[in-house]
Order: structure tokens, then C-alpha cells, then sequence
């Protein structure tokens, strides 16, 4: 019995060799991502050291051919390590943009409710956010329908657009509701 048991533990997990290709392929992807980071984002990324200057130098390279070369040893040097907390990181840099991209939407489509509708979208706005400044939402509203009729730039719009943006920030605006 005990010589099953210790079978069994020295028993090592075969990976097959296309599974390992796949892992290499998604550890380049990985450092490809890297490679195009923005120097903030990249600086926020936990990585080594040496994986990091990895990354800084393939960023400097300008041949194609040498920069591929770079892009490969950093994919080497990603093999060697645990990348999910990297992969982590990488996620949540996407996650904030989609939630930032989905609120500047919403506020588009309450901007253009309210110009569309007027007071009838002035009130469900007021059913949500009771402290807005109704005169002031008023007259961006009027104005920004009056620059529209006489095709005058947009500066009201956007106004508007930028006081329904200060606040969702403060308090998440509920989706349109036509």
C-alpha cells in the first residue's frame, strides 16, 4: 500500500508538447502586451527586474528583426515565473477602461435624452440626483438646442455633457430610460 502511495506522489504531470506551445504562445502574447504598455501603466505592472529591462529593452529597439528577438527572451524569462499576478494587473488596466468608456456613454445618452426631451428627461434626472442645479441644467439645455438650430458650435453640449460627468462621478447616473 505505503509503495502505491509513494508511486503516486513521484508521479510528474505530463504536459503535452502542443500545450506547451500554447503556453509559449500566450506568454509571448503576454509580452507583447507588456512591450505596449504606456511607461505609467508598465511602472504599476509587478514583474523582476530582469524581466523589466527585458521589457524596457525591447521598447527601445526599433528593428523589427531585433525587436522580435527581444520580444522572444522576454517570453523566455516570463516561462520561468507565476505571470498570473502580471496577467492580474493587466486585466484590471482593461477593467478600468471599460468602466470609464461605459460612463462617458452614459452620460452621453443622458445629455442627449435631455436635449431630446426636455423637462420630461430634466425630471427622471431629478428623481435620481435631487442636489443638480436644475437652473443651471436648464439653461445649458435651452442653449445647447439653440446652438443646434442655428448650427452654432456645440460649447453648451459639452458643458453639459461635463456637469452630468462631475456627476456620475460623485453618484454612478442610472441608465437612460426613454
Amino acid at each position: 500500500m505505503d509503495r502505491r502511495k509513494d508511486h503516486a506522489a513521484d508521479e510528474v504531470e505530463i504536459v503535452s508538447k502542443s500545450q506547451r506551445k500554447r503556453d509559449a504562445l500566450e506568454l509571448k502574447s503576454l509580452a507583447s502586451t507588456l512591450i505596449g504598455l504606456d511607461a505609467a501603466s508598465l511602472a504599476r505592472v509587478p514583474m523582476d527586474d530582469s524581466i523589466r529591462a527585458a521589457i524596457e529593452d525591447a521598447r527601445k529597439i526599433r528593428s523589427n528583426v531585433a525587436r522580435k528577438r527581444q520580444l522572444q527572451y522576454a517570453a523566455k524569462l516570463l516561462r520561468r515565473i507565476d505571470p498570473a499576478e502580471i496577467i492580474e494587473t493587466i486585466e484590471s488596466f482593461d477593467l478600468a477602461a471599460r468602466q470609464l468608456t461605459a460612463r462617458q456613454h452614459r452620460c452621453e445618452a443622458w445629455r442627449d435624452f435631455l436635449l431630446a426631451s426636455g423637462d420630461e428627461a430634466l425630471g427622471k434626472l431629478l428623481e435620481h440626483e435631487r442636489a443638480a442645479d436644475i437652473q443651471a441644467i436648464r439653461q445649458l439645455i435651452r442653449n445647447a438646442q439653440r446652438e443646434a438650430r442655428n448650427n452654432k458650435p456645440p460649447a453648451s453640449s459639452r458643458s453639459l455633457f461635463r456637469l452630468l460627468r462631475d456627476m456620475d462621478k460623485e453618484k454612478a447616473l442610472p441608465p437612460v430610460q426613454a
